[in-house]
Parts: C-alpha cells; sequence; structure tokens
C-alpha cells in the first residue's frame, strides 16, 4: 500500500543509485540503435549549481530519457571546464589563508596544489547534478585538461599554427591589472554608473587662439594620444585636416585627420585617438598608421615613456586623472566637467576597472574560421531554435574579429610554444619536436602563458568522443556520435561557446557541423522577471527548492515554462503549485491503488464498450501525439503542459469523477474500468517519466508491480488502438454541459451544497438520449436535484445555452435573487473604480516612463483582467434582472 502522503526524499536518493548502478545512463557504441547526441555544456569546475544550470541540465535530461524511450542510443556526454582564472583564484585565496602566494611556490608546485584541490572540491557540480535527476553517461565523464582532451588541444594548436591561423600579434585586449591577464568580453562586466566627462581644448598649431574641443571620460589617457579626428564630411574641420594640435601638457604635435568614426552629430564633432587604450581608436590608428603609444602599464600605472612628462611615471591611473585635470585647468585648457552616466567594463572576477592594454598575445584568425561556420547556418546544416538566433549568430561571425587565445595565467593549457635566446618561435605538439626543430644545443624557454578556456571547451564535439586518437573505438565513436542532434545552451554564450564549437568543429571534422539543431533557452529570473543576484538579494538556490518540493517538482517548474523566446519569472509559489501536481499524482495512484485497479497483462484498449472507457483512451492518445509534436519543435512548455493538463484535468477530475460510481458500487462495467483505470494510469507514468522521473518511477515500482524500470521502458505506441470518434463527441458535449452548469451556478453564487433543478428546453432526440444515458453522471458532478424535459422557462429561473439546447436553472427559493443583484452591482462597481485608478495611472507620463517596465505591464494586466470579470458579472446580473 502506498503511503499516505508523497516524500520525494525517501525515493530520490535510493532510485538515482539503482539507475545508475543499471547502466541506464550509458550509450551503447555497438548497438544498432539509432544514435542520439547531446554535448553537455561543461560546468565550471569551481562551480555551484544555480538555476541556470537546472534548467539548461533539466531541459537536456528530459530530452535525453525521451530519446531512451524511443529506443534510440543516448549519449549525453558529461564533463567539467577547468575554468582558468576562476580556479586559479579559488586556491590562490587559499594560499592567502597561509600567508602564502603562487609566486613563492613556484608553478610546478602551485600547479600541484590546483589539482589536488580539484581532486578534494572539484566534483561539487556533478554531485549536485545528481540531485537534479540528471542522467548523462558518468563513466564517460570529461574534464577539459584531462590527457585525452589535452593532447586535443596541443594538437589543433600545432595544426592551425602550421596552416597561418594561429599566430602572434601586439593589439588591444582587455586587460585585468588585478589579475593581470588579458580577459575574454565574457569576462567582462559592464555597469552603468554616475561619471564625468571633460570638454579640453587643444591649440590648433600656428594659428593664435584657435583651438579643436575633444571631450573624453578618460582624461589620464591623453598622454598617449596620437591624432584627433573629424569626419571627412563636415565642413568645419575641411581646412584644418592635415594641420596640427599641440596635445596639452606634452606640447606634442599631433595630426588632425579625417576618418568617418567621428560623429559630426555628437558633442564639437572632433574625437581624441589613443590607440592604444581605446579598441575603436586601435582601429583608427591602424587605418591612419598612427603611433601607439601606451601610457599604463600592466598595473594600471603610468609607464615611464620620454614622451610623457616625468612627474606623472608611476602614478595610478586614479592619481593621474586628478593630476592632468589639474594641469589643464592651470593652463586654461578645460573647458567644462559634465556629469554623465556611462557604462564602465569590470572584471567579473576581479571586480576592478579593465583596461584596453596593447601587449603581445596569441591569435586565432576567426574571419577565415567563420566562413565555413556561417554557410552552414545559411544552408541549413546547423538550425538555431528560436529562429531569430541566428541573426544574432550571423551579426558576430560576418563581423569577427581575431580572438585572443592567450592569457597570463598558470592553470589552463601552456601554450606549445618555445624561445631560443634570440626569440625565435617554435611550435610543437612537444619540448622534443621543438628541440629538434632548433636543433641539438639551443636552450629552449617555454612560453609562460596558457589558452583561453574557450580553446579547449570549443574542441568539446569531437575532443570527448577521443580525437585525435587513431584507435577504432575512437573511430567508431566518432562515426555514430558525431555531429551531435542538439545543444541546448543559454544566449550568452553564443559568441563564446557556440561559434566557436561550429569552426573547430568544421575544421577539423572535414566540414561536418559538431551539431544538427541549437536550442538556445531563455533566463531565469525571480517573479518580478528581474535577473537574479546575490546583491538584490532574489537569488533561489536549486538545492533548498529541490530539499523543500523534491527533485520533479523543480525540474517540471522550469520545463513547464520554458517558453521559446520568453524569459522565466521563477516564483517558489510555482515550483509549490507543482510540487501539488506530484501530490494530486500520488493521491490519485492511491485511489486506483484502494479501488483494486490493476493493470492485465492482456488488456485490450480498443476493445473497451463503456463509453468513458473509450473516451479516456483516445484522450491518452491525444496526449502523447501533443508531447510528441512540442518535443519535436523543442516547445518543452507545450509538452509539459499537454500531460499536465491530461493528468489533473482529464484523468484525475473527469475520468475519476466520471467512474467512480462504476468502482464502487455494482456494475457491468466494472472490470473493464478498473483495468482501463490502471491501463491509463501506466501511461502517464511513462509519458510523465522524462520530465517527472522519481514519482513515475516509484509509482511504477510500488502500483503497477514493475520489475522492468521506466528509465529502460519503450516510448508507447498507439498506432495499432481503434478509437471510438462517437464516444470522444458525447464525452466532450458531457463535460461542456456540466462546465456550463457548474459555472452558472458560481456566478449565481450558489452554494456548493444546494442541489438544483436542471430544466432542459429545445433539446433534439440526440441530447435528449445524452441526458438520458449520462443522468446520473450529470446528478452527481453537477449537484442536481433531477433533469426534466421542458418548453418553458419559470419565473425566477437562470438560463445558458449549450449548442442549441437551453439550460434552466430555477434558483429563487435558493438564493436571494435581490440580494444577489446588489451584491454583483457592488462587485462591478468596485472592480470599475480600480479600472479608473489603474487608468489614470498609466495616463501619467511621468509614472510611465519612470516605473519598471514589468511594473508598467503588470497594472495593464490588471486592467485587462478586471475589465474581463466585469463582462462576465454583467451577465450574470442581466440573468438575475431578466429571472
Amino acid at each position: 500500500m502506498l503511503d499516505k502522503t508523497f516524500d520525494p526524499h525517501s525515493i530520490e536518493e535510493k532510485l538515482y543509485k539503482r539507475w545508475e548502478k543499471s547502466g541506464a545512463f550509458a550509450c551503447n557504441p555497438d548497438s544498432k540503435d539509432v544514435p542520439y547526441t547531446i554535448m553537455m555544456p561543461p560546468p565550471n569546475v569551481t562551480g555551484s549549481l544555480h538555476m541556470g544550470h537546472a534548467l539548461t541540465m533539466g531541459l537536456q535530461d528530459v530530452l535525453t530519457r525521451y530519446a531512451r524511450m524511443q529506443g534510440k542510443d543516448a549519449l549525453w556526454q558529461p564533463g567539467t571546464d577547468h575554468a582558468g582564472i576562476a580556479t586559479q583564484m579559488v586556491v590562490e585565496r587559499m594560499l592567502d589563508e597561509e600567508d602564502t602566494s603562487r609566486h613563492d611556490l613556484g608553478r610546478d608546485k602551485f600547479l600541484d596544489r590546483v589539482w589536488e584541490w580539484k581532486a578534494e572540491s572539484g566534483g561539487t557540480i556533478v554531485n549536485q547534478l545528481r540531485r537534479l535527476g540528471a542522467s548523462p553517461d558518468w563513466e564517460r565523464e570529461r574534464f577539459t585538461m584531462d590527457e585525452g582532451l589535452s593532447k586535443a588541444v596541443l594538437k589543433v594548436f600545432v595544426s592551425l599554427y602550421n596552416e597561418g591561423l594561429i599566430y602572434k600579434d601586439k593589439r588591444l585586449v582587455n586587460w585585468d591589472p588585478k589579475l593581470h591577464t588579458s580577459i575574454s568580453d565574457l569576462e567582462v562586466e559592464q555597469r552603468d554608473q554616475k561619471g564625468s566627462m571633460w570638454h579640453i581644448r587643444y591649440p590648433v598649431e600656428g594659428e593664435e587662439e584657435e583651438f579643436i574641443t575633444v571631450a573624453t571620460t578618460r582624461p589620464e589617457t591623453m598622454l598617449g594620444d596620437t591624432a584627433v579626428a573629424v569626419h571627412p564630411d563636415d565642413e568645419r574641420y575641411t581646412d584644418m585636416v592635415g594641420k596640427s594640435v599641440a596635445l596639452p601638457i606634452t606640447n606634442r604635435l599631433i595630426p588632425i585627420v579625417a576618418d568617418e568614426y567621428s560623429d559630426p552629430e555628437k558633442g564639437s564633432g572632433a574625437v581624441k585617438i589613443t590607440p592604444a587604450h581605446d579598441f575603436n581608436d586601435f582601429d583608427v590608428g591602424k587605418r591612419h598608421d598612427l603611433p601607439m603609444i601606451s601610457v599604463l602599464d600592466s598595473y594600471a600605472k603610468v609607464v615611464e615613456h620620454e614622451t610623457i612628462p616625468e612627474k606623472y611615471w608611476g602614478m595610478d591611473r586614479y592619481e593621474a586623472r586628478k593630476a592632468v585635470l589639474a594641469e589643464l585647468e592651470e593652463l586654461d585648457l578645460l573647458v567644462e566637467e559634465e556629469s554623465i552616466k556611462n557604462s564602465v567594463p569590470y572584471g567579473d572576477r576581479s571586480g576592478v576597472v579593465i583596461e584596453p592594454f596593447l601587449t603581445d598575445q596569441w591569435y586565432v584568425d576567426a574571419e577565415t574560421l567563420a566562413k565555413p561556420a556561417i554557410a552552414a547556418v545559411e544552408d541549413g546544416r546547423t538550425e538555431f531554435v528560436p529562429k531569430n538566433w541566428e541573426n544574432t549568430y550571423f551579426e558576430w561571425m560576418r563581423n569577427i574579429q581575431p580572438w585572443c587565445i592567450s592569457r597570463q595565467l598558470w592553470w589552463g593549457h601552456q601554450i606549445p610554444a618555445w624561445y631560443d635566446e634570440d626569440g625565435k618561435c617554435f611550435v610543437a605538439e612537444t619540448e622534443e619536436e621543438a628541440q629538434a626543430e632548433a636543433g641539438e644545443g639551443v636552450k629552449l624557454t617555454r612560453d609562460e602563458d596558457v589558452l583561453d578556456t574557450w580553446f579547449s571547451s570549443a574542441l568539446w564535439p569531437f575532443s570527448t568522443l577521443g580525437w585525435p586518437d587513431d584507435s577504432e573505438e575512437t573511430k567508431r565513436m566518432l562515426e555514430k556520435y558525431y555531429p551531435g542532434d542538439v545543444l541546448v545552451t543559454g544566449f550568452d554564450i553564443i559568441f563564446f561557446w557556440v561559434a566557436r564549437m561550429m569552426m573547430m568543429g568544421m575544421h577539423f571534422m572535414d566540414g561536418e557541423v559538431p551539431f544538427k539543431k541549437v536550442y538556445m533557452h531563455a533566463l531565469v529570473r525571480d517573479a518580478k522577471g528581474q535577473k537574479m543576484s546575490k546583491s538584490k538579494g532574489n537569488v533561489m538556490d536549486p538545492l533548498d527548492i529541490i530539499e523543500k518540493y523534491g527533485a520533479d517538482a523543480l525540474r517540471f517548474t522550469l520545463t513547464a515554462m520554458a517558453a521559446q523566446g520568453r524569459d522565466i519569472k521563477l516564483s517558489e509559489e510555482r515550483v509549490e503549485g507543482y510540487r501539488n501536481f506530484a501530490t494530486k499524482l500520488w493521491n490519485a495512484s492511491r485511489y486506483c491503488e484502494m479501488n483494486e485497479c490493476k493493470a492485465s497483462a492482456d488488456f485490450d484498449p480498443s476493445a473497451v464498450q463503456y463509453t468513458p472507457n473509450q473516451w479516456i483512451v483516445e484522450e491518452v492518445v491525444k496526449a502523447q501525439a501533443a508531447i510528441d509534436k512540442a518535443m519535436e519543435g523543442y516547445k518543452f512548455n507545450e509538452a509539459a503542459n499537454a500531460i499536465y493538463q491530461f493528468t489533473w484535468g482529464t484523468f484525475c477530475d473527469w475520468y475519476l469523477e466520471f467512474t467512480k460510481p462504476v468502482l464502487q458500487g455494482e456494475n457491468e462495467h466494472a472490470d473493464e474500468t478498473k483495468q482501463t483505470t490502471a491501463w491509463v494510469l501506466q501511461q502517464i507514468l511513462v509519458l510523465l517519466n522524462p520530465f517527472m522521473p522519481y514519482i513515475t518511477e516509484e509509482l511504477n515500482e510500488a502500483l503497477l508491480g514493475s520489475d522492468k524500470m521506466l528509465i529502460t521502458s519503450n516510448w508507447p505506441d498507439y498506432s495499432d488502438i481503434t478509437l471510438d470518434e462517437c464516444a470522444s463527441q458525447k464525452m466532450d458535449w458531457l463535460i461542456r454541459v456540466i462546465s456550463e452548469i457548474r459555472s452558472v451556478r458560481a456566478d449565481m453564487n450558489v452554494p456548493a451544497g444546494a442541489k438544483v433543478q436542471l430544466l432542459v428546453k429545445d433539446a433534439c432526440e440526440h441530447t435528449q438520449e445524452g441526458f438520458e444515458a449520462f443522468g446520473e453522471i450529470l446528478k452527481r458532478i453537477a449537484r442536481l436535484e433531477n433533469i426534466e424535459m421542458t418548453d418553458e422557462a419559470p419565473k425566477g429561473s437562470v438560463q445558458t445555452v449549450v449548442d442549441k439546447t437551453t439550460l434552466i436553472l430555477p434558483i429563487a427559493d435558493i438564493i436571494d435573487l435581490d440580494a444577489e443583484r446588489e451584491r454583483l452591482k457592488k462587485q462591478i462597481a468596485k472592480l470599475e473604480d480600480n479600472i479608473t485608478k489603474l487608468t489614470k495611472k498609466l495616463e501619467n507620463k511621468a509614472f510611465v516612463e519612470n516605473a519598471p517596465e514589468e511594473v508598467v505591464e503588470e497594472q495593464r494586466t490588471r486592467i485587462a483582467e478586471d475589465q474581463s470579470i466585469i463582462e462576465k458579472l454583467a451577465t450574470a446580473l442581466k440573468q438575475l434582472e431578466a429571472a
């Protein structure tokens, strides 16, 4: 006998261990089954499960379990990312607590400490994914710095270098002056804040009292200006192009150049150009062959340079800013300080302002690699879902810049480049190969930099399958599981991961794309639509939610809310609601158990005779078709909603109510109904299993006595079932009649326990047969005293129409009609007053402009809802006034 209440904690751990031990998660390269591959986006080894992980991993698990049940050989490839900066920072903080540093230890000993930390603490997120019920092939778990993947990284680097697609260059990078490394755009956090724009006069050479005014938020970098740019069509400066200005403080002459980067509509139309400290200026500098003078060093302090006055040397950037502004004021060249709001780049790990920094780094020729990757999406070999994300992909790929792949860290894949004493570079997979190339006796020193973490994760779709190993097993794995069927990921890493996997996969896998579909899910926000953050205090910890409501409830909530292109507004109340869904299923299963509804091996759903049984069989078939259609289109919310509506609405609220008297009394259809009920419940457990694996697995074993686990069961095939369309029509009519009577009773405030007479007018012969056949069901579920045919409506009654039949409910003896009229009038007046107040708010321009968008939208929604209620109440009032 099932326990009275469902306790997810009592089953989750034991079931997960059983699944994993059974080998159900494993793919089978030797099988002839159709393969199905999903590559898990490898979470950082430092990470802990957050709601974004819960969403993306939950959706991948739904797809994987669904594919397994369809008989496919599913490989969900798991693994973790070495997370260069994040991991190095974790270990460096540990060393700080020991009053030591990585420099004290030296590179080798520091790396030993990182590997020790990884062995002890690096599996946290993997274990947390198990709590969620994730079912990847754990036996094949990979790590971006394990031996096989490291071999792939070396092979790719050397190959691209030899092809001229990896090279070293001096360019601007995002530089973190605290961590002393270049970082990717993804690791830069733009923060809006109050700041200043300083307007400065630059004297024009040879012209007395003639100046060009420029504006800047970084006056300290003006010491590295090498030009002033004006738009070529700006007539104000036509005669000045080719002349020079004297750079204030230094008096160094710099040219006035014509460049379309300058916006004539903005400010004075002239911009200072500092190629070594601004990405746009860098491009202008390249176009005009301007000198590139670095003002700041790797610590963001002013460098010692002959073009910079000595008094500024060694100053911190903000100290230098104050000093520059003070001197400009003394020189009467500071026009004004304008208060502005601007976006400032911060390192997401260090929390300090990032500097554009001119330095030697390694780069990938991304433009060349991008061309086939663009074509693959253009011709449909890889499709984005939703499709509009293809525009984002194209926009970035068609304007792609060289990819900086070197990082000034110790933890990561060390760049396989060695230098002789003259600085000549030798790139090879091993030091022995580099030495052979350099010649015996030549002293070589290895490049100290490591590769960007995204470099190794770009190889994930094929390196995890064994490439570049030449064994038969690797060939078999690549042939069967590459390319993947779908990649599920967030839109924020289209550029950093998706695009780079496309480039690398196509280059090294003979032009074959790494995945056929890319499903881009949205963000998980709080209930008000705000981004979750620790500073706002609105973060929902998935592990806390699992502890409180169970893994199934969280999984189903996120799946049911995963509508394409729409962010998820998550609240604990929503999770609680789907926990109640699990409870509803548990209670329905107990009801079936108590009424001895047992599955029969020889049950034939096509052979049932009782109309409600014929109807529920067809509803099962419809539910499965709706799930299949939704899953095929990656409409997870529609798939979840289909099984939810069928289970709660169709099965629990309708079918079990229809058949209650049959199960609980003497009836010729009792045995058939018990078997049908058991069969339908069994189908629910199978259809719901990919979404809520724990409760369905538990009920499958406990209730149906099945010794075969659902995780290894087959997805149902209902193609042989013969359906009775008449049964469906009859039951649909019955449900509409009951729903209409219930609606009228609710509108008229008829007490729930009161039994009302039903008078039926204008019923055709077919409809009269329906009332006769389902009379007992109608009286019990709609709380009716009796049902009679009539030709007229008595005074004190209300009416409604179903098809062409009028349903009449005499209620004068049950409720006080006058009091009810007054109640409805007051309710309508109250709602109208509320609409007036909300409308005034929305007519207030200041409110609409300053209130958060979600608040304004909420007000509009409330008005629409209130108007809908008023319409319904007005209809009810009209009925009462006519009664």
